[in-house]
Formats: C-alpha cells, structure tokens, sequence
C-alpha cells in the first residue's frame, strides 16, 4: 500500500504552499517600478501634488514623493540585485548542508525583515536616513528572496523529478508572476489613496504570508521525507557536499548559467523602468496605464507558464527552446529603440519570451547537476543572474542621469538603454547555441525527446542524491 506522501495529491499540496512562498516578495520586489514617480517626485510641490489625471506627460507639473534621483531609485534594485549575488552562494551551499527546511524559515523571515525596513525608511521622508535606511530594507529583502527561490527550486525539483517538472516549475513560477500582476495593477490605486507609507507596509504584510507558508512547506515536506525513507539519506549524502566541488560543475551548466544571465539582464531592468520610459517616449499614458503595460510582461507570464510547462514536460527541446526564446526577444528591444510602435505589444512579446525562458532554462539545471549539490548549483546560478542584472541596472542608472530635475527624460537616454539590453540579448542568443553545441557532444540530455512522457527520470531513486560532482559523466548519469 503507498504511502501518502508517493501520492500526486500530496506533492501537489507541498506545492501549493511551496508556490505561496514567494507570493507576496515578488509583490514587493516591483513596488518601486509602479512607484518610480513617487519615489523619485519632489519633497514639497509649491500648489500641492499635481498627478497626471488627463493621461498627458505635459499636465505633470509636479509630484510629491520622496525626492530620489534616477541613480538612486535605480540602486534600489542593484543593492537587491547584489545582495542575491552575495548570499545566495553561501545559502545554496547551507541549504544542501542544512536541508530545505532551514532555508525555508531563515530566508522567508529575512523577506519579512526586508520589506519591513524598507518600509520604515519611507517615513524618514526630506532627512538623510531615508536612502540609507531604505538600500539596508531592500539589500535584507534581496538576501532573503534570492535565496528562498533556491529552496523554493530545490524542494519543486525533489518532489517532482521524473513526474511534472517543468509544469511545476510553471506553477511556482504563474504563484510568483500573480504578486508581480497584482502588484502592477493594485499599487498606484492604493498608494493614491493610502498614500505611500501604508503601500509599503501593506507589502511588508504580504511578505508575512510567505513566512506563514514556510512553516506550513516545513511540516509538509519532513513528514514526506521520512515516509519515502530518504531523509536520512540525503542527510547522509548533504555531508559529503563540499563548497570546492563549484570548481567542477560541467560546462553545460556554465553555459546555462551565462544564457539565463543575458536573458534576465533585459527583462528586469527593463520591467523596473517600463513606466517611467512609456510615460517619456509615448504620449497619451498615465502613470496608471503604464504600469498596466509594463506589467503585461507578468501578466502574460502568469497566463502561460503552467501550459508552457506541460508543453515543454512533453516534448523536451529545452535546449532548442532556449534558443528560440532568446532569438525572438531580439525584436522587442529593437522595436523599443527605433519605433514607436505601441509599447503594449513589446511587452506582451516579451511576456510571451519570458515565460518559455523561464519554463526552459531554470528546470535544465536539475538535469546537469545532482540533487545533493541542486542547492550549492543554484545558488552560484543565481548569483551570477544577480550580479549581471546588478550591473543592468546601474549601468541604465548611469545612462538615465544623477538629476531628478528633468520630469522627463530625453528620449535619446532612453535609446541608448534599449540598445545595451539588446546587445543583453544578442549575448544570449550566442551563449544558447553554445550551450547546445556542447550538450549535444555531450549525449543532448537537454534536448531529448520523449512524446507522453517526462524527459527526466520516472522514478525518483535514493541514489539520484549520491554522486557528487566527480566528473562530466557523473553529473550526466546521476540525473538523465
């Protein structure tokens, strides 16, 4: 007779609330993309807060906010962008150490922890604390939320390798988008009538619901362990991990590291100042409208990722997907930089990009490395994603200008932005194929294909946690 825990219905209940964990950071993370204007509005406006309710650049006279300059707004999401990079190394490597369960508690509280601050410093408003206090919230926020997506991935792929991978990564992902969704579509209402205080604090609550699913993952996850008789054996195998074991990761996960990279380098810097540049290039949006846009990229995302999941559990190609996505990204940035085609198709475009990239290239990685170092590979993968889109974003930072002065920035600046993210994106189109040559000499576990049934391995075996990072051929086998 199976066990409870060797049921679909249970795996898909540790997903349920393993999906919810970061629910409520992603809201947070974009907050300050829907609130740039407030964000980076004037302390004191000499008639009161003027806000653009006719839809037209040329009637925002003023907005009263919290008086940042382009570089500093945008060092909001680079100190989050670099504190990932920092820690998520160090707590892949904990998390395969220390188990899943230690992750999920230590890094949901640290989101809670980091929004709360961020929030705090709001209400240092005109006083030299507030940007301090502020990068110290988002740089907690960002150690906690980088790192809780690694466990999130870790235990996502224990419980679904060799069943519904992709469709899981899917829904962990579609979770995650719906916070971006809701974020993009709630927050410029709340904060208009709330004001800009009680948003953040509001975030901060959301963050709290994470921390609450943590515990619940936790209990979920350690009961099904023991009942399937592989907690001692990965408690075992998590011993023998050793951070040196970094220096022989195969080359196909370098490779899908550097494609993620170059991918994610265009997607988020470009989400964190969609608002600001559709409200500067197009005439006729409000701040409202834009944020609307700019959020169809999440909106899509959220739609697609669980079909592009099962599609992709389907036929495999993962590989080959990699390659598509990233060649048909190419057209948004250009249709950003040279035309003034509606920006609303661009970013249902790269919605669409978006969520096979993320269907694709994320759940490779448990197929290039084995599940007792999944946790130290992601970390070093995402680290490496942070410090690329860290670097983004100051470098875009740089290319908009120190000044708050201009309420409009020149179109030019803007220009010069979406050419630095297609050459992001040209970069990633060379690293996919790369990627693929070097996979296939190397047996095409990526890109294996295998109608009606998972590409991955249909039973889970206890020894899938033994083989450490020997060589090319036991990375290989442990997983295809």
């Amino acid at each position: 007779m199976a066990v409870a825990a060797e049921r679909a219905s249970y795996r898909f209940a540790v997903l349920l609330f393993n999906c919810l964990l970061t629910f409520g950071s992603y809201f947070c993370f974009d907050i300050p993309g829907v609130l740039q204007e407030q964000l980076q509005g004037n302390l004191t406006c000499p008639n009161g807060t003027h806000h653009n309710k006719t839809g037209h650049n040329s009637t925002l006279d003023c907005v009263e906010g919290l008086g940042m300059t382009p570089a500093q707004y945008n060092l909001l999401y680079a100190i989050y962008a670099w504190a990932n990079a920092v820690v998520v190394i160090l707590a892949g490597f904990l998390i395969d150490k220390l188990g899943n369960r230690f992750g999920v508690f230590v890094f949901s509280l640290l989101t809670v922890l980091g929004s709360s601050v961020f929030a705090l410093g709001s209400h240092f408003k005109g006083s030299p604390y507030l940007l301090p206090v502020m990068l110290t919230g988002r740089l907690l926020f960002g150690s906690g939320n980088g790192s809780l997506t690694i466990v999130q991935n870790r235990i996502t792929a224990f419980w679904f390798k060799g069943k519904e991978l992709a469709l899981a990564f899917g829904l962990t992902l579609s979770f995650s988008r719906l916070g971006s969704v809701l974020n993009f579509f709630f927050t410029q209402q709340f904060e208009a009538k709330f004001g800009i205080q009680w948003t953040l604090w509001g975030g901060t609550l959301l963050c709290l619901l994470g921390f609450v699913s943590a515990l619940a993952v936790s209990v979920l996850d350690k009961v099904g362990m023991k009942q399937l008789g592989l907690d001692g054996v990965i408690q075992q195998e998590s011993k023998k991990v050793h951070i040196q074991d970094i220096r022989r990761l195969p080359l196909r996960y370098w490779l899908l590291v550097l494609t993620i990279t170059f991918f994610y380098n265009g997607v988020f810097p470009f989400v964190a100042d969609a608002s600001k540049f559709i409200q500067d290039k197009y005439s006729g949006y409000s701040q409202q409208a834009a944020a609307y846009i700019a959020g169809a990229v999440y909106n899509i995302s959220l739609v697609l990722s669980a079909a592009v999941g099962i599609l992709i559990d389907y036929v495999g190609l993962r590989g080959f997907f990699a390659v598509g996505c990233a060649a048909l990204t190419l057209p948004v940035f250009a249709l950003l930089a040279f035309t003034f085609v509606p920006p609303l198709v661009s970013t249902i475009w790269l919605g669409i990009t978006y969520s096979f990239a993320a269907a694709s290239m994320w759940p490779s990685i448990p197929l290039v490395v084995p599940q007792a170092t999944l946790g130290t590979a992601m970390g070093l993968a995402t680290s490496v994603q942070m410090i690329g889109v860290g670097l983004s974003n100051l470098i875009v930072g740089h290319i908009l200008g120190t000044t708050s002065s201009e309420l409009k920035i020149p179109l030019w600046r803007w220009q010069q932005v979406m050419i630095f993210m297609l050459a992001n994106t040209v970069a990633c189109v060379v690293a996919s194929i790369s990627l693929n040559v070097v996979d296939k000499k190397q047996g095409g576990t990526l890109n294996r294909v295998r109608k009606g049934a998972p590409v991955e391995q249909e039973d889970r075996d206890p020894a899938d946690a033994a083989p450490l990072l020997d060589d090319e051929t036991g990375s290989k086998g442990s997983i295809s």
